[in-house]
């Protein structure tokens, strides 16, 4: 058996995520996907996609490397959340930078001219290592290898002012797990 993944490995980074609702099992009162991307066909970058009673329920992006946003929507941030594959929504540009020592806490700074957003994860929890074939698991024709953290507490503040609803408690196969987690050495593929 070979160690070797036998499929194309389209981008390689981090996507911490938060999902937060007012009641547990209502829907998302924020949603927010970010990500640091290390190597992809579109360069590396930054990208956030935040829909929240602070943007109006509706869609934002925001980016320092605009290619790479569009690529994601049309790959696998579109194939995770549907909403997301419209490329109509305007991409912001941001400075991006992050704080913490994800043992304890993270956080994710997104700046522009007009806003100042940040996500914060902590009540860190046990790592999971995650890996699926690509159309492994149905709906998703891309393979993934990588770290789950679930955090058991996440805020997310934009303009000093703070998004309505908490993660989650959740299980994924039969261990604690969160509404909003931290994904690191996240590793997409597809088939050769």
């Amino acid at each position: 058996m070979s160690a070797t993944d036998p499929n194309r490995v389209i981008l390689t980074g981090e996507n911490p995520f938060l999902r937060l609702s007012l009641k547990d099992g209502d829907p998302n009162s924020t949603d927010a996907s970010f990500w640091r991307i290390i190597f992809s066909p579109a360069g590396p970058g930054h990208v956030l996609y935040l829909k929240s009673e602070l943007t109006e329920n509706r869609w934002r992006i925001y980016s320092d490397n605009i290619a790479m946003a569009r690529w994601l929507q049309g790959t696998v941030q579109g194939m995770l959340n549907a909403e997301l594959a419209d490329q109509s929504i305007p991409v912001t540009d941001a400075e991006f930078s992050q704080s913490g020592d994800p043992r304890y806490f993270l956080s994710e700074r997104v700046e522009t001219d007009e806003d100042d957003i940040l996500l914060t994860w902590y009540e860190i929890g046990d790592p999971l290592l995650i890996h699926t074939q690509p159309n492994e698991v149905p709906g998703r024709q891309y393979g993934l290898s990588t770290i789950l953290v679930p955090a058991g507490r996440a805020q997310l503040t934009m303009n000093g002012e703070v998004a309505l609803g908490q993660p989650w408690p959740r299980e994924r196969d039969g261990r604690p797990f969160s509404t909003c987690a931290l994904a690191f050495s996240e590793s997409w593929t597809e088939p050769r």
